[in-house]
């Protein structure tokens, strides 16, 4: 066992927030007033269970057809959105190195309105590589991948503790755009975390003939649940809209192979802090990603730490957090890091939204919508 480094570090303006705790280092084996939207896939890892089969065939999709390629077709009739209708069943294999390196960043939600109360733009901040190993200094962060009309895609996430599950949580807080087109779409498709992608922070020429483990050191956990809010799926779109404040959602994941639950294999989760202070009392927040738009790749992980300030997208809707950045599209989903009244770290955010050309970034405030949203896939899923 390995004692984690601080893994919120900043200096000057901003105090310093650390996270202590234990890991493990990688084995080569292996706020939302409508009602959450929850969605149930299969509990078998390595086959289509009764249910997940019986959920396709209710669409005129043939199980086998599916996992021999047939989720390629997005046809309007084919392409479920609601949130009853989430299906993800592992295609092991799929995910081979070459096309996680391939992923692109879902750019086209990177941008932004302004409308309500919003404080004045802030400084960019560059964001700064993560020291390496990731896993000893933040094993809770990875890479969400998954397939798209417009090809394989790339998110960040988190692994979250679950309340129902102490120590064995398995549980990836993301955004809601990493898992759902929102308004004019539905679910995305072959959902999987892989924590600490590309441990070492090597090269695309150091990995040019990469083995497995290199790439995705603790291996890839498939997503057989989902839950993201109401209003995104109502209001979502791509460049965030009025979906943008509850762009938000929570993946119950399960290894591609093996039994270990998440927690478990990284060492470390963080808890969720749905009852932050106000913007003015925050002094530093910490956004942690894998930024794959240019001039990034998507390769090496990132951090960036500023005093926040709000951003409003529309006046009905609630107000953003904001800091300054310069990650780009890949970095969505990420999760924020601030410290509690407890003063623990706790995840109290995630990327959404930015602007094309970056500089800042913005994550939806965790209200009392979203801890609906948590706590139904908690209480339902915890114990799986």
């Amino acid at each position: 066992m390995r004692s984690l480094r601080p893994l919120l570090a900043a200096t000057g303006l901003v105090a310093a927030l650390a996270l202590t705790a234990t890991a493990c280092g990688p084995s080569e084996d292996n706020a939302a007033d409508k009602p959450a939207a929850d969605s149930a896939g299969s509990k078998d890892s390595g086959s289509l269970s009764d249910g997940l089969a019986d959920a396709l065939k209710k669409h005129g999709v043939d199980p086998e057809k599916w996992k021999n390629g047939e989720w390629k077709n997005w046809d309007k009739d084919k392409w479920l959105r609601e949130a009853k209708d989430f299906v993800n069943p592992v295609i092991e294999g799929l995910w081979k190195p070459d096309r996680m390196k391939s992923a692109k960043d879902p750019a086209k939600t990177m941008a932004a309105g302004d409308q309500g109360v919003t404080d004045p733009e802030p400084a960019p901040v560059k964001a700064e590589r993560e020291k390496i190993p990731y896993h000893d200094y933040a094993a809770p962060v990875g890479k969400v991948f998954f397939d798209s009309p417009e090809g394989t895609m790339v998110c960040s996430g988190t692994v979250v503790k679950d309340p129902e599950n102490p120590g064995r949580s398995n549980l990836v807080w993301t955004a809601g755009h990493c898992v759902h087109a929102g308004s004019k779409g539905g679910w995305y498709r072959n959902i999987v975390f892989v924590p600490a992608y590309n441990d070492k922070g090597k090269s695309a020429a150091a990995l040019e003939n990469a083995q497995p483990q290199e790439i995705a050191p603790y291996g890839a956990y498939w997503a057989d649940w989902a839950t993201t809010s109401g209003e995104w799926l109502a209001d979502g779109g791509p460049t965030g809209g009025e979906g943008a404040p509850y762009d938000y959602a929570v993946l119950h994941v399960k290894p591609e192979k093996g039994s270990k639950s998440l927690e478990e294999t990284v060492g470390n989760a963080l808890p969720v802090n749905f009852d932050a202070p106000e913007i003015s009392k925050i002094s530093a927040m910490g956004a942690w990603g894998y930024p794959a738009a240019p001039p990034y790749d998507g390769l090496i992980m990132h951090k960036c730490v500023d005093r926040p300030g709000r951003l409003s997208v529309s006046p009905s809707t609630p107000t953003m957090y904001r800091i300054g950045c310069t990650m780009t599209g890949g970095s969505s989903g990420g999760g924020w890091f601030s410290e509690g009244s407890d003063g623990k770290l706790a995840l109290v955010s995630n990327t959404s939204i930015g602007p094309v050309t970056s500089g800042w970034l913005a994550g939806p405030h965790l209200g009392k919508g979203a801890q609906d949203v948590f706590t139904a896939m908690s209480e339902k899923f915890g114990s799986q």
